[in-house]
């Protein structure tokens, strides 16, 4: 649905030329959240944001939604794999909220265009 578009693979490059932020100490955070479970958090919330904005997909659709969304985790995993278990910073918080925004929008544009029942 969206992992194997351009505009999923533009996100990961995003995210790769950002990872600079991901390095920054610890010292700095205030989150009591690691990156890996700020990531997780924002991306929940933004799918339950698209299943319920849109009530009319069926389950299948709901279903590829949420292995969609595992296989972003497992990517985000693997590029993250260094600093997944850091506690995320105020800026770390930040870029993980706009980028899992992002993903909202990616799944928002696949739904416009799936055909109507």
């Amino acid at each position: 649905m969206v992992t194997d578009k351009d505009g999923y693979m533009h996100l990961i490059q995003y995210l790769t030329e950002h990872l600079g932020i991901f390095e920054l100490p610890d010292t700095q955070c205030v989150s009591d959240d690691t990156v890996m479970e700020l990531f997780e958090e924002q991306l929940s919330a933004q799918i339950i944001m698209v299943c319920g904005q849109h009530p009319s997909l069926s389950f299948t659709e709901r279903n590829t939604i949420i292995r969609e969304v595992d296989a972003i985790v497992y990517d985000l995993e693997e590029i993250l794999a260094s600093v997944a278990n850091h506690k995320a910073t105020p800026s770390q918080t930040l870029f993980v909220t706009e980028f899992s925004g992002l993903i909202k929008n990616l799944f928002d544009q696949e739904i416009a265009k799936l055909p109507t029942s």
